[in-house]
């Protein structure tokens, strides 16, 4: 969830690469370009995961649920809006903090109906934050480890008490997907239940076709939403891998998309320069160079140091991500904290520059002896500094970024293997710690203490061999656990802001792991059957089908285009 090992390449010969793709993409455009299949303009065909075959699965507490199910399907109390910072009221109107900020009252909207018809209760709320703590395995936000209880307090509102002052979980219980008692509690065992006919009160419900290779999700006839969804239905083609994807979406068989797109001007956008559109806010996750520091060498900080100063960032960005996003800095943040955000913690940790001779120093300064044409190892274990990182295959850009990576290592004399997996394998090795690196993502909730509490908290961190839920890097501090509790609680907005600065230094004192770029947040779309979708013009949510639950905040707002065309609005 193997790949033959991927050899590192020289970026000279990753750039020949790029362009050799490049050029197949020019050519299956203009001289094989295939008919789109026929499909009306009310139906939105979106690539959203890479999978050679569907699997009915829309079980919206399972990891492995299809993409859609917890936002087409079932929705949550609220929707954080990564673009715009704020909560926008979903299946709840309203809510509000209790004076010691232990308990949370949120007020349902009323005149909600499942797609079976049944009313929505606060009911329904309790039992689906119930379902979880019953089904632990389900509960992979931790919710009920900071719950003591979710009632029904007033008719229509629902109270959620927490163990302690924690107002950074709201947004964990904002998203969590609300599901019909009336159907969950007939299910033997939710963990394993497929759910393949799916009750929801989300835009899309009905499963109308199912195979291998397509499946769709029709209009729910009961949506609360006077006059939405306007499109009726959504259609999702199933493809291997990221370049099956983007030939789909540069021939016209594809309307929405989140997939990583080489060179996207040229082989999308000149395409059709009037309908085809992409919009890329740094808002996603860090991408990271992930070190395992259970790792006796990567254990070292100053060994960690050097893979960082090795690390050519510059040119990652442009081999690698097209230069689509800038180099990480020294704080590990993506513009989803540019308000607070410190750059003089840049300036004054630099390990995210790029400067080999003093990585050559740093692997010296932690003891290891050799030389960039030797290759380094410990002199009393005898341990040598070899390496693998792991990448999921399908990834393009991300393994194309190892391949880099693993070229500027070899160049101080690290030997370093690049090993791609099906993405079910490589998480599976991640989450136990089963590798040394890893090409992986950090906390993108755009909340900072749970940004910095799953790369450096020690209450986060679980043993080699037990299942990580996020804290892959497996490095816990006390210094840090310090300021997270203190943040965790909601101090004022000046020791808010003091706390966030703290952070980021121990953060760069600590380098738990090696952060690259950030991620853009990838969306592309084609406005010649559909319009509505979100751009930098008008910034209403994030151009993405792959975060959910904000990709509702589209869904409800796009419609077909009329028969006789337009420009890009």
């Amino acid at each position: 969830m193997s790949a033959p090992m991927a050899s590192p390449r020289a970026p000279h010969q990753l750039r020949r690469s790029a362009l050799v793709s490049l050029a197949l993409y020019s050519l299956c455009f203009f001289g094989c370009r295939r008919e789109r299949p026929a499909v009306d303009r009310e139906t939105l065909v979106v690539s959203v995961e890479q999978h050679s075959a569907w699997v009915r699965q829309f079980n919206p507490f399972s990891p492995n649920a299809r993409r859609f199910t917890r936002a087409g399907i079932y929705e949550p109390l609220m929707i954080r809006n990564s673009v715009t910072g704020l909560l926008t009221p979903w299946l709840a109107t309203r809510y509000r903090w209790s004076d010691d900020k232990r308990a949370l009252h949120v007020t349902l909207r009323e005149g909600v109906q499942f797609s079976d018809g049944h009313p929505l209760t606060a009911q329904d709320v309790v039992f689906s934050f119930e379902l979880i703590k019953r089904s632990p395995a389900l509960d992979t936000a931790g919710l009920w480890e900071h719950l003591t209880s979710v009632s029904v307090s007033e008719p229509g509102i629902v109270t959620f008490q927490l163990k302690e002052a924690y107002q950074a979980k709201l947004d964990d219980i904002a998203h969590h997907p609300i599901v019909p008692e009336h159907v969950w509690a007939q299910v033997e065992d939710p963990v394993t239940f497929t759910n393949p006919n799916p009750v929801g009160t989300g835009p899309f419900t009905e499963v109308s076709t199912f195979r291998a290779q397509v499946f769709e999700l029709g209009r729910n006839p009961y949506y609360w939403q006077s006059g939405r969804p306007k499109l009726r239905a959504l259609r999702f083609p199933a493809f291997p891998s990221n370049d099956q994807a983007n030939l789909a979406l540069v021939t016209g068989e594809v309307d929405w998309a989140g997939n990583f797109v080489p060179a996207i001007e040229r082989t999308f956008v000149a395409a059709d320069p009037t309908h085809h559109m992409y919009w890329l806010p740094l808002i996603g996750s860090m991408v990271n160079l992930i070190p395992n520091t259970t790792h006796p060498l990567l254990s070292r900080r100053a060994v960690r140091e050097a893979l960082s100063l090795a690390i050519n960032r510059p040119q990652l960005v442009q081999v690698a991500m097209y230069g689509y996003t800038r180099p990480a800095d020294s704080t590990g943040l993506t513009d989803s904290f540019k308000a607070l955000h410190d750059p003089e913690v840049a300036r004054r940790f630099d390990w995210a520059t790029y400067h080999p001779k003093r990585a050559v120093e740093a692997l010296r300064a932690a003891g290891l002896v050799g030389s960039p044409s030797e290759g380094w190892r410990d002199p009393v274990r005898g341990e040598a500094l070899e390496l693998t990182i792991d990448v999921v295959s399908g990834w393009s850009d991300w393994v194309r970024a190892a391949q880099v990576i693993a070229s500027d290592l070899k160049a101080i004399g690290v030997k370093v293997k690049v090993k791609t997996s099906e993405f079910s394998a490589w998480f599976e090795r991640v989450r136990s710690g089963d590798f040394t690196l890893a090409i992986g993502w950090a906390d993108d909730r755009g909340s900072l203490y749970e940004y910095y509490r799953w790369l450096m908290s020690t209450e986060t961190l679980v043993a080699t061999g037990e299942d990580a839920l996020g804290h892959f890097n497996r490095l816990g501090d006390e210094r840090a656990d310090e300021w997270l509790r203190e943040l965790k609680a909601g101090p004022e907005p000046e020791r808010a802001r003091a706390l966030a600065r703290l952070l980021q230094v121990r953060f760069a004192e600590l380098i738990p792991t090696v952060p690259l770029f950030p991620n853009p947040q990838w969306g592309a779309a084609n406005t010649s059957r559909v319009l509505g979708f979100p751009s930098e013009a008008d910034p209403y949510a994030p151009l993405s089908p792959n975060r959910s639950p904000e990709c509702l905040l589209v869904l409800t707002r796009l419609e077909p285009r009329p028969e006789r065309g337009g420009e890009r609005p």
